[in-house]
């Protein structure tokens, strides 16, 4: 067997918004929300995943959306690389889900709660070990709700910060986490995974086997997009990271030039400092050697307006 790894947005949506997958949804909901206890009994998928459907790649169309049977509006999304003000988007997402459920003269009553689920490839909180975070409107000094509870819940999951290997896997959430992580890399079916029927269903729908050939071609073409869109993420992160080091050194020989040029000819007048600042590094350099050959304050200020 192949599978195609489900953090690949498209096979996301095929693995949890398929008409049928609302077993899967329902234990993957009650694993990362409900700590693994059967609290989602039912749901409607209202945005079914559509093979034929045409989409851009930032379509919210890849997010699965559900109705549980309370009424509450349940968002998830997977996202594979970070991008900037992504928390604010989120926050967005659910915000809008929230008011979009009333028209015109609607009464406030007829709110129901939205809960957003974010599955992140990328760690978002840096400072936090913990794999599922949970947020809620709550009062910052004595940590009251300010909502009923889950009236706007925010839930992410974040994928690299989950180290265990398929032998330690316990809780239902571990299963499904490990499932998103590593479902391309196997083989088979794990056993312990299998034990679970949802997750071997969802790795059906995962199974390369048993995609057409429109299917295979989209998930491919996804899995390019959003690995180029990584790669320019990083290479902007390593771009940022050698203009810091440029930024870095010519600070550096500001600084130096600087101390040099006080202790040979005294105080320097902020116009002068001024033109030394907006030098490049080559021009830095060549003042470095220069200046030694200067006998007052008027060489230098002959030398900057070269």
């Amino acid at each position: 067997m192949r599978f195609i790894s489900p953090k690949i947005d498209y096979v996301f949506k095929k693995v949890f918004g398929s008409e049928e997958s609302t077993d899967i949804l329902i234990s993957f909901l009650n694993a990362v929300i409900y700590n693994g206890e059967k609290t989602i009994q039912s749901l409607t998928i209202i945005n079914p995943y559509n093979p034929g459907k045409v989409f851009t790649l930032k379509d919210t169309y890849l997010d699965v959306k559900a109705v549980l049977a309370d009424g509450k509006i349940v968002m998830i999304e997977m996202q594979v690389s970070s991008m900037t003000n992504f928390t604010k988007r989120v926050l967005y997402n659910v915000a809008k889900g929230y008011a979009n459920q009333l028209k015109v003269a609607d009464d406030y009553m007829r709110l129901k709660p939205v809960i957003g689920v974010t599955i992140t490839d990328f760690i978002l909180f840096e400072k936090n070990q913990r794999i599922i975070n949970q947020f809620v409107f709550k009062d910052k000094i004595d940590n009251f709700e300010f909502l009923d509870d889950e009236e706007l819940l925010l839930v992410f999951v974040e994928l690299p910060k989950f180290k265990k290997e398929l032998s330690e896997l316990e809780s239902l959430a571990d299963k499904w986490i490990y499932f998103l992580k590593e479902a391309s890399s196997f083989d088979d079916i794990p056993a312990s995974l299998a034990e679970i029927s949802e997750i071997e269903l969802a790795l059906n729908l995962a199974n390369q086997a048993g995609m057409s050939p429109e299917e295979l071609e989209v998930a491919q073409y996804r899995a390019m997009t959003l690995q180029d869109e990584r790669g320019k993420i990083t290479f902007a992160k390593e771009e940022g990271k050698q203009e810091g080091k440029q930024e870095g050194r010519k600070d550096e020989a500001i600084a130096l030039i600087i101390r040099q040029l006080k202790k040979r000819f005294g105080e320097i007048t902020p116009e002068t400092m001024s033109k030394i600042k907006n030098l490049t590094i080559e021009e830095l350099e060549n003042l470095g050697e220069d200046f030694l050959d200067f006998n007052s304050i008027t060489d230098l200020e002959n030398w900057l307006h070269q």
